[in-house]
């Protein structure tokens, strides 16, 4: 190899990169988690960086945070923290999204936090028996997305504020089916 020949180390002699050009998908880390704000909340403060399904280890996460906090807030309190945090998700998801560079990424785990805890405020008070059936049937609905929970999940695309009410869209509505499954069960 001859330098005087060889130019391939100078930029000038690379193609520029073709700016519609998808940009490189970021796998998510601790480090990127830790960078932002925003990633640490739609990653579900880690539970999201599990190699294996990340919206049941989010799901998990969101049934044991919800155990320790339910005992110290009452009813309204507990809806008004499900309320916030699925504006301030909706904020974080879209954020993360976009640095991802995936329109919904299943590492984003908030969606899956923020509907499960509304799941587990409708149900109470139940037992540890009636949060696992429900925590089995937002599962189903989550990852099988019959029906209306499909349709959720293509109706809201973007990177922008749009797709991150998108992300959560399609869990409020398996929570939502959730929801009417225990109704039926608990009539029936």
């Amino acid at each position: 190899m001859n330098p005087l020949t060889d130019l391939t180390d100078f930029p000038a002699f690379h193609p520029a990169p073709d700016p519609s050009a998808a940009p490189a998908v970021r796998r998510p880390t601790a480090r990127f988690m830790l960078s932002h704000p925003a990633h640490l909340i739609a990653l579900g403060f880690g539970s999201g960086l599990s190699p294996v399904a990340p919206g049941t280890a989010g799901t998990l996460w969101a049934w044991l945070a919800f155990t320790a906090v339910a005992p110290w807030l009452g009813a309204a309190q507990m809806g008004l923290l499900i309320a916030a945090s699925a504006l301030v998700g909706w904020w974080a998801c879209a954020v993360t999204a976009k640095n991802m560079a995936v329109l919904d990424p299943g590492n984003i785990v908030w969606d899956e936090v923020v509907a499960f805890w509304l799941v587990l405020w409708l149900v109470t008070p139940t037992g540890f028996g009636g949060q696992l059936a429900a925590f089995l049937l937002f599962r189903f609905f989550d990852a099988a997305k019959p029906g209306p929970v499909a349709w959720a999940d293509q109706t809201f695309k973007g990177f922008n504020a749009r797709g991150g009410f998108g992300i959560l869209f399609d869990d409020l509505v398996a929570a939502g089916c959730t929801l009417l499954a225990i109704a039926a069960w608990r009539f029936w």
